[in-house]
């Protein structure tokens, strides 16, 4: 055994190979000591358990590939042909160029981010968005945050802290990642009090649960689940009714962001930040990276003076967002004043995007794939926690797994592990790249992928 174990080569016998040393001038002595001691080390618990000494070249070979893994650059970039448009592995809404180019701007050199061009004297970050997205929601004031869990945190926190918050039994949800409304109320500082059933409740209900120790009223849309058949909710501006007659203000948490109508999508009503603030409330709460289409954000809408609560309370400090998601945020709210999100925002492009366009598309991409696929229609969802259950028409192609010799999993591997992945869906055995979701400056993407599975038949 022992002689075994004088087989694995020494640390400095590692590092003299060509392609550990190249590795040390890409990175750094102290790194790739680390990597090589790590290889090294599992290569003796190896030894132990049996196995056989790995070679030199082997050792190598295996520092090379961890030192590529651990240190390539992050996010890489995937094709999404998985047609759910918003997919939250995937990173959500892509932004749009403008929104991009913003972003690239804060982040290169100095801004005007806190000072006041004009007077010479700091300014303040909020001031320039929050004229944004008063003129896109039509509310008297506004603040961004880091993401909507922490804008509703933050909103509960500033008004109802020590004090009873009325929540619907049906919307003390999970959201998702755990996020829990009786959590964050907790969290807070408030405390929960549930009224009506999980499948209806009234105003009336809200009213008779008000007491001298009553902070908020807070309505939580179901964004990524749907109570069907016998049910009632009262609507916000029923609740602000309450709110308005009991001096309690009512706290709207919107999720999605969606400033569009949906229906002439061929989608469900999707409540808007605007219907709530023309409805009276308090404070409205959305994403910024969902149906929005932009950046991750947090954004809250609603009356002045409750805003300036917000805005003023300490964790407002610990969830203020970033320079360069507030300047995509910025580009991608001037799409909607400009009027122009189907045209501009990625996902509102997607979602709008004619099928005769799309069948055409999966028409091109079947060109390169020869006899073993076909277009066919599909169904492509929203995702992201957004319009749950909604679909809406698609064109696909369809890869013959049979004529291929190679089962669904193998061809979406080969795929995913391309130097440009493509991420495909399995429905019924067969691999589909849904044509919806994919960006139009990717399909020679596609296509090269597709033609990468011939040498392999």
């Amino acid at each position: 055994m022992t002689s075994r174990f004088r087989e694995i080569p020494s640390v400095n016998q590692v590092l003299r190979q060509r392609k550990v040393s190249d590795l040390i001038s890409e990175y750094s002595h102290d790194s790739i000591v680390e990597l090589v001691r790590d290889e090294l080390a599992a290569a003796r618990q190896s030894v132990a358990s049996g196995g056989e000494p790995p070679s030199l070249d082997s050792i190598s070979s295996s520092v090379t590939k961890r030192a590529d893994s651990r240190w390539k650059s992050w996010p890489e970039t995937v094709i999404n042909a998985t047609g759910v448009i918003l997919h939250t592995n995937l990173g959500r809404a892509p932004l749009s160029d403008e929104s991009i180019e913003a972003a690239s701007v804060a982040a290169v050199g100095y801004s005007d981010l806190e000072f006041d061009l004009e007077s010479g004297k700091r300014g303040s970050r909020q001031a320039h968005i929050s004229q944004l997205v008063c003129q896109a929601t039509g509310a008297e004031a506004a603040l961004v945050v880091n993401n909507n869990a922490s804008a509703v945190m933050l909103g509960l926190a500033a008004t109802a802290a020590g004090k009873e918050v009325i929540v619907s039994r049906g919307e003390a949800v999970e959201i998702g990642g755990g996020f829990r409304i009786p959590d964050v109320l907790r969290q807070s500082g408030a405390t929960l009090v549930e009224v009506g059933t999980t499948n209806r409740t009234y105003a009336r209900d809200f009213e008779a649960a008000i007491s001298e120790n009553t902070g908020a009223i807070l309505s939580v849309h179901a964004s990524n689940f749907r109570v069907m058949g016998f049910t009632h909710a009262p609507t916000t501006a029923e609740l602000v009714e309450v709110g308005d007659r009991n001096d309690v203000p009512v706290l709207h948490d919107l999720g999605s962001g969606c400033l569009l109508d949906t229906r002439p999508y061929g989608l469900a009503w999707e409540p808007r930040p605007q219907e709530s603030v023309r409805a009276g409330v308090a404070l409205g709460f959305f994403s910024g990276d969902k149906l929005l289409g932009g950046p991750q954000a947090g954004i809250i809408v609603g009356k002045r003076e409750y805003v300036d609560v917000v805005s003023a309370h300490p964790l407002a400090r610990a969830v203020r967002i970033d320079k360069m998601s507030m300047a995509s945020l910025s580009a991608t709210m001037l799409h909607y004043i400009r009027d122009e999100p189907t045209e501009k925002v990625p996902i509102w492009r997607m979602i709008s995007a004619p099928l005769d366009e799309l069948r055409a598309r999966a028409s091109a991409w079947n060109g390169s794939a020869g006899l073993w696929a076909e277009v066919v229609e599909s169904r492509a969802a929203i995702g992201g926690g957004s319009l749950p259950g909604e679909t809406i028409e698609s064109f696909a192609l369809r890869l013959d797994c049979g004529a291929l010799g190679r089962s669904a999993e193998s061809i979406l591997t080969h795929l995913r592990q391309r130097d440009q992945p493509v991420i495909g869906r399995i429905e019924d055995n067969h691999v589909l790249l849904d044509t919806r979701t994919v960006l139009p400056a990717q399909d020679r993407a596609v296509l090269s992928a597709l033609q990468s599975l011939i040498p392999d038949l």
